[in-house]
């Protein structure tokens, strides 16, 4: 089994698969922390592989495993307020820069939305298996609008080790999750807020995931531990 991180810079998810002893991959057109595997334009990749065209998911197989961190950009609890032309920086705004500033939004919003289901389309139809995080904000587009549900609503990251709250959603694709129990205590990690992060970190450290968060993630629901071994089934 391979695993492949798409939209994954910083190598968390894919460095704690590689402790367990799988090969992994991160995917993204960035590689802002120098963990980026493949380099290449996942939006492209997705759309030419929706529509038949030589991509990446032609080499993924069954027993593969895909963890997409779609970017959530467009799809978070703000958006709604810059539509509205409510968000404070455009209090000043005129209302022609506001009507612009929603065209620009819904063009980008549509683009993601479409993008998005493409990916599990093509997961289904191939009969790929599939995990897709985003936040669990309240609203969020996908929540609201998208005939799909998540199998796993994390509400308070910090039980499992994370060193922020953030509610976390998880759609399953193809497979369903595990519910294995894991027994060691988890190692305390500091807790962060937006208002102790230095503020040209905040929003790439407001994403990012803590190692023994992902390490726990991934026992717990993506693979059985069977006399010492690491499967998924």
């Amino acid at each position: 089994m391979v695993v492949h991180c798409l939209f994954e810079q910083s190598g968390t998810f894919k460095n704690e698969f590689r402790k367990l002893g799988y090969d992994a991959y991160d995917y993204d057109i960035l590689n802002d922390y120098g963990e980026t595997d493949k380099q290449i334009d996942l939006f492209s990749e997705i759309r030419g592989g929706y529509e038949g065209k030589p991509s990446i998911f032609d080499s993924i197989t069954q027993e593969d495993l895909i963890l997409a961190f779609f970017p959530c950009t467009r799809f978070n609890a703000i958006i709604p307020l810059r539509f509205r032309g409510e968000q404070l920086q455009q209090r000043n705004d005129s209302d022609e820069k506001k009507l612009l500033t929603s065209m620009k939004l819904h063009d980008e919003l549509h683009r993601n939305y479409e993008t998005i289901s493409m990916m599990a389309l093509i997961c289904l139809r191939r009969g790929l298996r599939l995990v897709i995080e985003n936040p669990f904000t309240k609203p969020h587009y996908l929540t609201d609008f998208w005939c799909l549900k998540p199998a796993i609503i994390d509400r308070d990251r910090r039980n499992d080790g994370d060193s922020m709250k953030k509610p976390t959603q998880y759609w399953f694709i193809g497979f369903k999750p595990k519910n294995n129990l894991i027994m060691e205590p988890i190692d305390f990690v500091p807790n962060q807020t937006l208002t102790n992060i230095n503020g040209e970190r905040r929003y790439e450290k407001r994403s990012e995931i803590h190692p023994q968060y992902a390490n726990r993630f991934i026992r717990k629901f993506l693979i059985d531990e069977k006399g010492g071994n690491h499967v998924i089934s």
